[in-house]
């Protein structure tokens, strides 16, 4: 039995929320939104697995489309509309020429989407097709536009709603969302380590001299942490490769009495100064 899926039916909810009583002369009712062919409609988009019909062109033009046949419907009609937001018009045909024209130029919320049926003036009707097969629609396209999709797309379980999304924040029915407010948890991570990469903060730690060179600003930075790290151990590799006991002495002459001292735990201390008399009273004898 073919079913209506749970990301189209969240396209249809979004536009009816949004464009049913939005301001304007016709808003969109819910029964101008549909995604099941009735009873009697054979073969297409919007039928199912149980409902397709011998070499069905919703199945057999599109790889995409055979191995995602499944009993869901795959295509979304959208009635009459017209809103008007901030002085501006908005309507089915608007709408259509502009989603047309976003899948023409490959937007990537688009990629989902294998054709739009549509009238641009409620006269001609034309036809975007992804892959250039069809280019005509009858005439029940004048007053309602068809949007179909790919079945591996609405098998899968893909959201549908960007691209609509997009539509009503353009046309001003919806808030443009801010950066904090759109991320998910994945987005703030890869924000915190970009954050971390290239900028640091004050989480990060010691500064390091970016270049070596001590001509430039300090920084706390991975990225400066990591070319001073790597700065360093070629430094050594260099110093080990020509005079190992170059790199001992060096080290040795580094550590002043007091730092040594420093360095010694109390009670090895007392140790250190018993096995030195020691050895000390033992020279003497």
């Amino acid at each position: 039995m073919t079913r209506a899926p749970a990301n189209l039916l969240a396209v249809r909810s979004l536009l009816i929320t949004h464009l049913d009583n939005a301001p304007g002369p016709d808003d969109l009712d819910p029964g101008e939104v549909g995604i099941v062919g009735d009873s009697a409609h054979r073969g297409g988009y919007h039928c199912g697995s149980d409902r397709v019909v011998t070499n069905d062109y919703s199945v057999v033009e599109s790889s995409r489309d055979r191995a995602g046949l499944s009993d869901f419907a795959c295509a979304l009609d959208v009635g009459q509309f017209s809103a008007t937001v901030a002085g501006k018009s908005h309507n089915l045909r608007s709408f259509s020429v502009w989603l047309a024209g976003q899948c023409k130029a490959g937007a990537a919320d688009t990629k989902d989407i294998r054709e739009v049926i549509y009238s641009p003036d409620g006269s001609t009707v034309k036809r975007w097709d992804r892959l250039g097969k069809r280019t005509s629609g009858d005439s029940s396209h004048r007053w309602h536009t068809h949007i179909s999709y790919h079945r591996d797309a609405i098998k899968a379980g893909r959201d549908q709603t960007a691209v609509m999304r997009r539509y009503l924040t353009m046309i001003g029915l919806l808030k443009a969302p801010t950066v904090e407010a759109s991320m998910t948890v994945t987005d703030d991570r890869v924000l915190q380590l970009s954050n971390a990469m290239f900028v640091g903060g004050s989480s990060m730690g010691l500064t390091v001299d970016p270049d070596g060179s001590g001509r430039e600003e300090p920084t706390n930075s991975v990225v400066g942490k990591l070319d001073y790290i790597v700065r360093t151990l070629n430094a050594v590799r260099s110093e080990v490769s020509g005079d190992p006991q170059a790199v001992v002495r060096g080290v040795l002459e580094g550590l002043t009495p007091d730092k040594i001292a420093a360095a010694i735990p109390p009670t090895m201390a007392k140790q250190v100064a018993d096995e030195l008399a020691r050895r000390l009273v033992g020279q003497q004898g």
